[in-house]
């Protein structure tokens, strides 16, 4: 009898693009190349929240290291990785072609017989120009330079005449282009715009021109995209990325872990900064018997309605439901009123339509404003099932007692005080350094205060309703923003809008007086 000896699986190699630094910027076949890969070693100009990023959708034991050494040494890391039978990747900023070191990896690795594949990404300087708002038409010169030493001055020039040009350097040879540029004949008033952290949170452009670019740019560091010629101008019209409504806010978001992160999402979409302080836990009741009778109830056709006040009442119920093995069918019968659209989502994730949302105040008020008094012939089944948090209030309970409802007031989860946050976010906190924070309910208010403190005067204040507001006067906080609708999407909404007209405000005012102003954060900074 024969016995063959398994072959060891081939690895492979791949050099992937990061793009430009935004981690939306990452293509579809970049994302799955690093999903899948067992190492990935990364150049030092892939920024960090990109990396983290990346790190939060790898495979658990995929392993992570910079790139480090000579092209020859970055190839050997990856050819052993190969041998060995793994998937590889040299994560590369912007697109692996635009560097000449990346170019003697691919063809140290083309001489052997592991398999490679090269996914393209978006050219630091292309990328960082179209962010900073300025247009590069026409046959376009774009260049993402390692070595400063060896630019072509002379193409440049030539191309700063037909147009303008993009590329993306060191902050530290900065000089060495200047010089290089006015050698090579270029203008010293032709207009240039330097670019830092491109695509980032923080991106910043400074304007000026070719003799002065350098000083204007002081204090920039790691890679800078400059662009050079007549389009620069245009940044007036057309730059975007740092024209949103609240770009560079840093903007306190006081909830659970679990609902923090679509808020964030939103404010990041406007160009803030979110900073998320889980102020409230949700913990399942201490005893569960009124929870399980509850759902024996809805089974049974004890209820008429359902009434939602929060997501995490409906995930509470819908948890339970799990437990026992049910689903959406066994609401058959049941109608279901939710305070307001984020709770209604929550229910129409679930496969259910809700028959009542409020069409205007999205309150107990407001719901108990639209709710129909129980009628005998009519209502056959006279009760309503309310799952809520510990410590709501008795608003909605007692407004459905008056309107003939019997009431099942149910304990479907616990809010409990988080932990502190770290010292320096409750300094922050204390000493204006945010810029606005955003409150969704009153126990966010009571919570936050109590683990962290009062935000400080300067720190704007946005209220998801009438009842939040409320506590939040009650903590001798100034309200400043409130939605129409109380929903996290309108909030958002609402402060975006304040930052605009707060920015219309200080534009309209004197330079001598803008300077006093009392307003702060970075839309009163933009104009000083």
């Amino acid at each position: 009898m024969t016995t063959r000896t398994a072959r060891k699986s081939a690895g492979r190699i791949a050099f992937v693009g990061a793009g430009p630094g935004d981690p939306g910027l990452l293509t579809r076949r970049a994302h799955d190349t690093l999903a899948d890969a067992d190492q990935v070693v990364y150049d030092r100009g892939v920024p960090e929240s990109l990396l983290a990023a990346i790190r939060a959708e790898a495979k658990d034991d995929t392993q992570f290291s910079p790139a480090e050494g000579a092209p020859g040494d970055v190839a050997k890391v990856l050819l052993s990785a190969a041998k060995s039978g793994l998937s590889a990747v040299h994560l590369v900023a912007g697109d692996p072609f635009g560097h000449d070191s990346v170019v003697r990896e691919v063809q140290a690795v083309a001489r052997t017989a592991v398999h490679f594949e090269v996914v393209p990404g978006l050219g630091q300087a292309e990328g960082v120009a179209t962010y900073a708002g300025v247009p590069l038409p026409g046959v376009r010169t774009v260049a993402d330079i390692d070595d400063v030493t060896a630019v072509d001055f002379d193409a440049l020039a030539a191309a700063a005449q037909k147009g303008s040009f993009a590329v993306a350097v060191d902050a530290g040879d900065l000089a060495a282009v200047r010089d290089g540029l006015l050698a090579s004949g270029v203008e010293p008033g032709t207009a240039v715009g330097v670019t830092g952290d491109g695509t980032g949170e923080t991106q910043y452009t400074t304007t000026s021109t070719v003799d002065s670019f350098v000083a204007a740019a002081l204090g920039f560091t790691g890679r800078v995209v400059l662009t050079v010629g007549a389009e620069v101008a245009e940044r007036d019209k057309l730059s975007w990325w740092e024209n949103r409504p609240l770009y560079g806010w840093k903007v306190l978001v006081p909830r659970t872990k679990e609902q923090a992160g679509a808020m964030s999402a939103r404010l990041r979409a406007y160009g803030a900064i979110p900073c998320e302080v889980p102020t409230i836990a949700v913990e399942p009741p201490r005893t569960p018997a009124q929870m399980e009778r509850a759902v024996k109830g809805l089974v049974d056709g004890r209820y008429a309605w359902v009434v939602f006040t929060s997501v995490n009442a409906v995930r509470a119920v819908w948890e339970k439901f799990a437990e026992h093995g049910l689903d959406a069918r066994h609401f058959g019968g049941v109608k279901i009123a939710c305070i307001g659209e984020a709770t209604a989502d929550a229910v129409r994730a679930f496969g259910i339509q809700p028959e009542l949302i409020p069409a205007g105040d999205q309150s107990s008020e407001g719901l108990l404003a639209e709710f129909s008094p129980h009628d005998e012939i009519l209502d056959p089944v006279g009760r309503v099932l309310l799952p809520r948090a510990d410590i709501a209030t008795e608003t909605l309970a007692a407004g459905l007692i008056e309107r003939g409802w019997e009431v099942d007031d149910v304990t479907a989860y616990r809010t409990v005080r988080a932990a502190p946050p770290p010292a320096d976010i409750r300094d922050a906190i204390k000493s204006g350094g945010f810029d606005a924070v955003l409150f969704t309910s009153s126990s966010t208010v009571r919570n936050l205060v109590g683990i962290a403190g009062k935000p400080h005067a300067r720190t704007v204040v946005a209220v998801i309703g009438p009842k939040t507001a409320e506590t939040a006067t009650e903590f001798g906080l100034r309200v400043d923003v409130q939605p129409q609708h109380a929903s996290v999407p309108d909030l958002v909404e609402a402060l975006a809008s304040y930052a605009v007209e707060l920015r219309e405000k200080l534009a309209a005012m004197p330079a001598k007086q803008r300077r006093g102003s009392k307003v702060q954060g970075p839309t009163a900074l933009r104009f000083r």
